[in-house]
């Protein structure tokens, strides 16, 4: 007889389809080279690159723009062209600008290309995320998509760990393992998931029976995209100003940050689906997305009041991790919930765009203000617009609470008045 602890692991990974499987082993290996990011301020603000912490900042900001855009673009094609396409198209692009954007010496030439890359990869998400959707069912929705998290962050766990070893020694090689993962990538999915016609047919089935309505007039909608952003602006910094904090202001080694990220990535293998297992049914997602956010805000408040070292790194990590944990999977559930066939790469491509435009804004605004007034400021800062972010879902959750008391009335108003329309024809 399986334990109980097993058991849960069991029914946490059952009922989901060949098809969202496949789509996560694909992205395990695109994201197992995923090295560049992480250490890509630490490379520009390295003797040999000799970049300032702001530069470095405004590249990443270059980098959320072309996201931004590509996000937009790639949730147009998505529902146009389909999401095979897409995805095939900017997974070989990606893979291919990688290794040129690691050629490139001259600043402008670095900002060009990584606007250019970002703008590939990031036109990838919407297209992945509308997979995702039409590949599973509404009961195991949350669940497919922790699935395809838990796929990012194993992989996120891999390359860094293996990027902190290779930056150790040559940061260029990096550039070159992440482009060749994205190529990997591309040629699974082309072998591995190329639609059949009855999936074509069946996509197109969909569309044809529902209303296409627009993302950008769903008032709740655009105030949940709206939190995202500023909760993805703070969160963002834990891939960029915060390992240079650890770099610059604790003196900590490559490996030692890939380390502390690969927790991060760890730990979201281990727990992530068992947890949202347990927690997907009790259909309250913007409940636990809120205390996600403050959970994030509370790891940035601990960054300045606790003395930093190896082990408070590694405590802390978990800590943000968890947050990340309660907050991501159901912002999906969320999202999903207001789309359909017709509109999802659209929905999806908002809610990319909102990472993407924190992607720009946060790194790059938080750059600047450790650069003139130090992480301890950053630091206050950030946790103050994570508990902005969790006020405003709190209040969204009001709002859409109030929203189902309102139709569960009226729908119990319509059926007494149906009852009582019978009762006086019989009388």
């Amino acid at each position: 007889m399986l334990s109980p602890t097993i058991q849960q692991y069991k029914q946490a990974y059952s009922g989901l389809s060949k098809q969202t499987w496949l789509l996560s082993w694909i992205m395990l290996v695109n994201r197992s080279g995923t090295m560049v990011i992480p250490f890509l301020s630490i490379y520009l603000t390295s003797p040999k690159m000799g970049y300032s912490l702001s530069q470095a900042g405004f590249v990443f900001g270059l980098f959320g723009a072309g996201a931004f855009t590509g996000a937009y673009i790639g949730g147009r094609l998505t529902d146009k062209i389909g999401f095979h396409k897409i995805q095939l198209f900017t997974l070989t692009g990606g893979g291919l600008l990688f290794m040129l954007l690691g050629q490139m010496k001259s600043y402008p030439l670095i900002c060009i290309f990584t606007f250019i890359l970002s703008f590939v990869n990031e036109a990838f998400r919407p297209a992945n995320s509308t997979a995702i959707a039409f590949y599973s069912s509404e009961e195991n929705r949350t669940r497919s998509y922790s699935l395809n998290r838990l796929a990012i962050n194993l992989g996120w766990a891999i390359g860094s760990a293996m990027g902190g070893v290779i930056a150790h020694y040559n940061y260029e090689l990096l550039f070159w393992v992440d482009g060749i993962t994205n190529l990997a990538a591309s040629f699974l999915l082309y072998k591995l998931l190329s639609p059949s016609s009855q999936t074509i047919k069946k996509q197109t089935t969909a569309t044809s029976t529902v209303k296409a309505t627009s993302a950008y007039k769903d008032k709740a909608y655009m105030w949940f995209i709206i939190c995202s952003m500023l909760f993805a602006a703070c969160f963002f910094q834990l891939f960029t100003n915060f390992s240079v904090y650890l770099k610059k202001e604790q003196a900590f080694s490559e490996p030692f940050i890939g380390l502390i990220m690969a927790l991060n990535g760890v730990v979201i293998v281990l727990v992530e689906m068992i947890l949202v297992y347990n927690l997907e049914k009790k259909k309250t997602p913007l409940r636990f997305v809120t205390i996600g956010v403050l959970l994030t805000g509370l790891f940035f408040c601990m960054l300045n009041l606790l003395h930093i070292n190896h082990v408070t790194a590694l405590s802390l990590i978990i800590l943000i991790t968890l947050g990340e944990m309660l907050a991501m999977p159901f912002m999906n559930t969320f999202w999903i919930g207001r789309s359909n066939h017709t509109n999802r790469g659209q929905y999806a491509a908002l809610y990319t765009m909102a990472w993407s435009a924190a992607q720009t804004f946060g790194p790059m605004f938080g750059a600047r203000v450790a650069d003139t007034s130090g992480f301890k400021t950053l630091f206050w800062m950030l946790a103050a617009v994570c508990v902005v972010a969790a006020t405003g879902f709190h209040f969204l959750r009001k709002q859409q609470n109030n929203e189902q008391a309102e139709a569960l009335n009226m729908q119990e108003q319509i059926l007494e008045d149906e009852v009582a329309a019978a009762q006086d024809i019989a009388g």
